[in-house]
């Protein structure tokens, strides 16, 4: 049976409504109608109970008028790849898709209708906090053409002829972990003292024993929880504001793609422990001052872990292709932080690297027969 969906149509004409990043509410681009969350969820539930009933009797009917067709052996077997398989059916069109099992919301490529797949989020799976978008596909086009700018060994053809492949708005599932952290670390450091008389340069070094003791309180250290998005690619637009999440609602993703987690929390872990870990020692390092240099010799670190929350937080994903090659570059949905590789023009580097190596010869040059001069 296809997994429960759900769509959210406008109440005024029925045409399909999408979360909006600057009101914060679900609008229709037909008839221009506004609606809150509550009052969508209210409605679509309505519609969802009429859907159920049309769709078990339309079963009904079909299992009653099927023949009796031979098919070849295995027709009706998947095989292994079921194991990551979903169905489910377009309540606008009745379509019957399939899909990745993480897809969590997307859109119908028949009728291009908004879907969300509510199956996803039930029992564990649903997510407790929710951070909406705050910016939109236009703000994302042009950050990405302002990222392009400033970059004199970006090919120019990159630039000026590249297109967008695609471009996806997404809530990527994170794990959001809390913990306190204690740390004690010695480190050998040393103070450089240099002086000069009439004759000699004199060199002091002077080396200590320096201690540290430190604890930290760390809230939600966030851990994506999917495989299929490039961890450090989620960690370089970080961080979000978590003032701004709200309790999870289905409603927020109407327009938007969303995945489900498919590592779970213990699998993430250790992961959260290494961040956090790095973070309390990094905090405790930098009150080491005053030293020409510092060698940690002994960390210990001690850690009580807290409660671990589930969220999907905004994500905006760009795709592009040039040369053969794909570029991916992610924009943070919330902050507009922006983040992806470019390609380099390696014609123009070397042209580059050549002229500084030159103009480096040039002035070792003259700076070797000035010296003879004076000599």
């Amino acid at each position: 049976m296809p997994t429960q969906v759900t769509e959210f149509k406008c109440p005024a004409c029925t045409a399909p409504l999408h979360f909006s990043e600057e009101t914060g509410r679900l609008e229709c681009d037909y008839c221009g109608s506004s609606f809150t969350v509550a009052e969508a969820e209210a409605f679509s539930a309505e519609k969802e109970q009429q859907a159920a009933e049309a769709f078990e009797k339309a079963a009904a009917e079909a299992r009653a008028d099927a023949g009796g067709w031979e098919r070849p052996d295995g027709q009706d077997s998947w095989g292994e790849e079921a194991d990551h398989l979903k169905t489910y059916r377009c309540p606008s069109c009745g379509a019957e898709l399939i899909c990745d099992e993480a897809t969590a919301a997307t859109s119908c490529p028949y009728c291009g209708n908004n879907t969300i797949i509510s199956g996803q989020f039930h029992g564990m799976q649903k997510p407790e906090l929710v951070i909406p978008f705050k910016l939109g596909k236009e703000e994302a086009v042009k950050t990405l053409k302002a990222h392009y700018k400033g970059r004199p060994f970006l090919p120019k053809s990159f630039s000026d002829e590249n297109h967008i492949q695609e471009i996806k708005g997404i809530y990527v599932p994170f794990w959001l972990y809390d913990a306190d952290c204690e740390t004690g670390i010695r480190f050998r450091a040393t103070q450089v003292r240099t002086w000069s008389s009439k004759d000699y340069i004199y060199t002091e070094t002077s080396h200590y024993a320096v201690f540290r003791r430190g604890s930290l309180s760390f809230e939600h250290v966030p851990v994506d929880g999917s495989t299929r998005i490039p961890n450090d690619l989620m960690e370089s637009i970080e961080p979000f504001d978590y003032r701004d999440a709200v309790d999870f609602r289905t409603a927020y993703l109407s327009g938007f793609f969303a995945d489900r987690y498919n590592e779970s929390a213990t699998d993430c872990e250790e992961r959260a422990n290494e961040r956090i870990k790095n973070s309390t020692q990094a905090a405790v390092i930098s009150t080491v001052t005053g030293y020409s240099s510092i060698v940690p010799e002994h960390v210990s670190v001690r850690m009580q872990a807290g409660k671990t929350l589930y969220a999907l937080l905004p994500v905006w994903l760009l795709t592009t292709k040039w040369n053969g090659q794909t570029y991916t570059f992610a924009m943070n949905g919330q902050t507009g932080k922006f983040v992806g590789n470019l390609p380099l023009d390696k014609a123009a580097y070397h042209k580059w690297l050549w002229g500084l190596t030159a103009a480096v010869s040039a002035g070792i040059i003259g700076l070797s027969y000035l010296i003879h001069l004076l000599a």
